[in-house]
């Protein structure tokens, strides 16, 4: 199932639609190869601003319970 979320990673905020059983740190890194974010250290982990959880990079977004309309904030 897609998902529309947004990912905040500093003052860089992107609104992206992604499918829910990808890997977070892989849309990261999409983000980062792109050019999209500024090349740095990657996060490991994020704030959803949705159920107020902390959210692994290294699993899922289903598996982190990130739902459409969430905002995942780096942390």
């Amino acid at each position: 199932m897609f998902i529309n979320i947004t990912m905040q990673c500093g003052a860089n905020s992107f609104d992206i639609r992604i499918d829910s059983e990808q890997k977070i740190k892989t849309a990261v890194t999409v983000l980062y190869q792109s050019g999209k974010l500024p090349i740095g250290n990657m996060p490991d982990y994020f704030r959803s601003m949705l159920n107020q959880n902390l959210v692994s990079s290294h699993k899922t977004f289903e598996e982190e319970n990130v739902f459409d309309g969430d905002k995942l904030v780096a942390i």
